[in-house]
């Protein structure tokens, strides 16, 4: 019922920039948590960036004063702007997104399927 989507990704340069974006449609109410998570080869999947509907945000420690993210609720989209980027920040990016349905209003939670983010040396 609630469909993600990434976009964004691609091949930079370290010490470039990226931003990746994420649609969320469907039968939404209200969106609360929008996430940002990556996942490198061979390593478990990592919160980079959260955002919630009050405005607060959150960064993981290696991403702290290089990336930022931001949103719009009115069209249920978030942004994750990436600049200074390094060859470890490599992976693919993931949107999670969490809130209330439409009809029933019950809670959901969906992931996008990823963009790719490959930062060549």
């Amino acid at each position: 019922q609630v469909q993600v989507r990434e976009s964004g990704g691609g091949l930079v340069q370290a010490g470039g920039s990226l931003r990746l974006s994420c649609a969320a449609t469907g039968s939404i109410f209200e969106i609360d948590t929008m996430e940002w998570y990556r996942q490198a080869p061979g390593k478990q999947r990592q919160l980079v960036a959260l955002s919630t509907k009050g405005g607060s945000a959150n960064y993981g420690d290696s991403v702290k004063g290089r990336f930022a993210i931001s949103r719009d609720n009115a069209k249920n989209m978030m942004f994750l702007q990436m600049n200074s980027l390094k060859p470890e920040d490599t992976a693919v990016y993931y949107c999670h997104v969490g809130g209330l349905l439409v009809n029933p209003r019950i809670s959901f939670v969906s992931w996008g399927q990823g963009t790719q983010v490959t930062v060549s040396s």
